[in-house]
């Protein structure tokens, strides 16, 4: 089942190219970059492949191909995640006094 034309066509340079292909090899890299590299390297030798083949190829869904021809496309080229707002602050805060055994009693203290 072919889809539509995609609307996003990204192109890579051969150092993006490189990049990917760098990534695809090391065994220690990030999966979520694994995947990107794949579709960078699909999109590169067959650029006019719609979204939903791109995707059975790469293993994802057709809407995860597109957010990243998009992002690609308006932003540029990134394999990684952009930064985020980080993880919330925890409350109590875990600097200061220790707060080990809070409201606990020892009963050998007795």
């Amino acid at each position: 089942m072919a889809g539509p034309a995609p609307t996003y066509r990204p192109t890579f340079s051969d150092e993006q190219i490189a990049a990917c292909q760098q990534v695809i090899r090391r065994h220690t890299a990030p999966q979520a970059q694994v995947y990107r590299a794949r579709l960078a390297l699909l999109l590169h030798e067959h650029p006019a492949l719609d979204n939903v083949a791109a995707g059975q190829r790469v293993g994802k869904h057709a809407n995860w191909v597109r957010y990243w021809r998009k992002t690609w496309v308006r932003e540029g080229f990134r394999l990684t995640d952009k930064g985020g707002r980080g993880r919330k602050p925890a409350f109590p805060p875990s600097g200061g006094r220790d707060r080990q055994g809070a409201g606990v009693r020892d009963p050998r203290a007795a």
